[in-house]
């Protein structure tokens, strides 16, 4: 006897189990039990698992028998002429759902021609065992998987159309590529998922060589003609809020330009944009430190007594002004209310982003890479039909990351660009490879790729051949301009007196331990001491017992809390964190000593 159970639970047992597996299993594609069920006959423990608990990831499969499957030309004829539909497919138990646990006992093939009489069903197209944006990928099955994830994950990072009412939206943090494109290479899924309403990059002539160094460790060289013509532009667009808070005692902020004897008031540049109502104006050319919308709230402690019978007159100003780093025109203003029915004002930021050195661009193969540096069209190399390149790819990124498929679309969208059509290039199911380079040939190039290029420089003809042909590449939303960070004197931390964290508080960049180390290693003892002097400061300490000494300022007068007044005290340079850490040690009852030695 077999034991069954029913999403895990025992519901009884069975004399022949390979029978009763195959009766649920022939049931359920006439239509005598549901179609969610699945069955799995788990050999090792000798057990029958029916499953039929929701929440399974349950995938379709065209049914085998006897090594012919179910799914013939008269059906995929009425499939095209829309005579039957997909349900009536399953309803004939034609194709079917397998679970994790009934794929166990199933044999499935990827091709029909692959098939034998072992097999039980036979997959619907390899393409599925790519998601969404990996079946993007053209020509996925000639390039090393763990670059298809990478480019996978490359597209997910890319800048387009992420919305098409972009423009009554307020959005956190988006970027919109101002001319997308169609690729020209392209799988069928770029159809079947509507990709041309939504595109995220642009097809550029790209020629794989070196050029003056500056494309090293996957860096690319832009065209700058390129750039002025408009390649990769895009926008950044960023929201500012303020809302109306209401606070106890019927206390409430208010949107307004900020009166001069508000406590905090900044100055009257920072409030040039604003107009009557406090809110700043659509298309002013703003900067860090502008304020873009005025606030003021109520007081925050009302603490001293003459404070408490001014209350009502001294406001603290609350203004949302632009931050370190940021800047644009203002896109968009919208008054509303929130849930609570304040009063909520959103300012829509916006900020043209031009290509720059450092800007982040990818290939869909996972080929990624910043910008090296922008060449002027006059310097460019040229082919002798004079064709300039947009983009300069090293060559270097192609043997160790096998990405075949790179090469391979470089030569499809040449010959779709100059044939004027796309190239099918879906993973597992392409257009012949031979039959794209026979039209290239017939086109009138060469069918390598490879073309004579002349240095834009000198005018010299180049003594190697260079593989150039066109290519789909996407800008990425890294790019500099959110990225750049300097800082020479800012803000401090209240508690260790040293430098805050962080880009957007205009923090210091921290020299860590294994930074530390290479300057050792050089030897460079007064730059490591001036690196580490951020929270220096100046301790007065007692010589006898090793205690910090209090410095009366008032009466202007040292004295140790241990040994009294006279004793010898020495001023000593320490971290501030270290003196944090010694009066710690106090707090826990322990004596830090420090003692005192002779510096010379």
């Amino acid at each position: 006897m077999t034991e069954v159970y029913l999403d895990g639970r025992y519901v009884g047992d069975v004399d022949n189990k390979e029978d009763f597996v195959e009766h649920i299993k022939a049931e359920r594609r006439k239509g005598g039990a549901a179609e969610g069920i699945n069955v799995q006959l788990d050999k090792i423990l000798d057990r029958v698992n029916v499953c039929a608990s929701k929440g399974r990831a349950r995938r379709p499969v065209i049914v085998v028998k006897n090594g012919i499957p179910l799914l013939t030309e008269k059906h995929i004829k009425q499939l095209h002429k829309n005579e039957i539909s997909w349900q009536d497919l399953v309803n004939q138990g034609i194709i079917e759902y397998l679970d994790a646990a009934e794929e166990e006992n199933s044999l499935l093939a990827f091709y029909e021609q692959e098939l034998t009489p072992e097999h039980t069903h036979l997959e619907v197209s390899p393409l599925v065992m790519l998601g969404l944006i990996a079946s993007l990928v053209p020509y996925g099955n000639f390039t090393q998987s763990a670059r298809l994830s990478i480019g996978s994950k490359n597209q997910k990072q890319s800048i387009g159309v992420y919305a098409s009412n972009y423009l009554v939206r307020m959005d956190m943090d988006v970027n919109l590529l101002h001319t997308p494109h169609k690729p020209i290479i392209k799988t069928i899924i770029h159809d079947l998922s509507n990709y041309e309403r939504h595109p995220a990059g642009q097809n550029v002539v790209v020629a794989v060589m070196s050029y003056k160094g500056y494309n090293m460790e996957d860096a690319i060289l832009v065209n700058k003609g390129s750039i002025e013509r408009g390649f990769a532009r895009s926008s950044y667009y960023r929201p500012a809020i303020a809302e109306e808070l209401r606070y106890s005692g019927g206390l409430m902020d208010q949107v307004c330009p900020p009166d001069k004897d508000v406590k905090g008031y900044k100055s009257e540049k920072d409030y040039r944009f604003l107009e009557d109502d406090g809110i700043i104006y659509p298309e002013a050319q703003v900067k860090e430190d502008d304020v873009v919308i005025g606030k003021t709230s109520p007081p925050r402690f009302l603490s001293s007594l003459d404070e408490y019978s001014l209350a009502s007159n001294i406001r603290r100003e609350s203004s949302v002004a632009l931050k370190h780093g940021e800047e644009g025109a203002i896109d968009f203003v919208m008054l509303t209310e929130n849930e609570e029915g304040n009063k909520l004002v959103q300012v829509r930021i916006r900020d043209q982003r031009i290509p720059e050195i450092g800007d982040k661009f990818t290939s869909r193969h996972g080929q990624k890479g910043v910008i090296g540096l922008i060449v002027p069209e006059s310097d460019m190399p040229f082919t002798s039909r004079g064709i300039i390149p947009d983009i300069m790819f090293s060559p270097h990124g192609i043997p160790s990351r096998m990405t075949v498929s790179q090469l391979m679309e470089l030569l499809g969208a040449k010959t779709g660009a100059l044939s004027g059509r796309y190239v099918d290039s879906t993973t597992f199911n392409a257009e012949p490879m031979e039959k794209v380079k026979q039209e290239l040939l017939s086109l009138g190039f060469r069918d390598d790729g490879e073309e004579i290029m002349y240095n834009g420089i000198t005018g010299e003809r180049l003594t190697v051949r260079i593989f150039i042909g066109s290519m789909y590449y996407l800008k990425l939303r890294h790019m500099v301009a959110n990225k750049i960070h300097a800082r020479a004197r800012g803000p401090i931390q209240l508690l260790t007196r040293q430098p805050t964290e962080g880009r957007a508080k205009e923090g210091g960049l921290r020299l860590g331990e294994m930074e530390k180390d290479t300057f050792v290693a050089h030897g460079t003892s007064l730059l490591l001491k001036e690196r580490f002097d951020s929270d220096k400061t100046i301790v007065p300490i007692c010589e006898s017992c090793g205690m910090v000494v209090i410095h009366d300022y008032v009466k202007d007068k040292r004295y140790c809390p241990v040994c009294g007044e006279n004793v010898d005290i020495n001023d000593i340079e320490i971290s501030y964190a270290f003196k944090l850490m010694l009066d710690e040690f106090k707090t826990l009852g322990l004596y830090p000593k420090l003692t005192l030695e002779n510096k010379y």
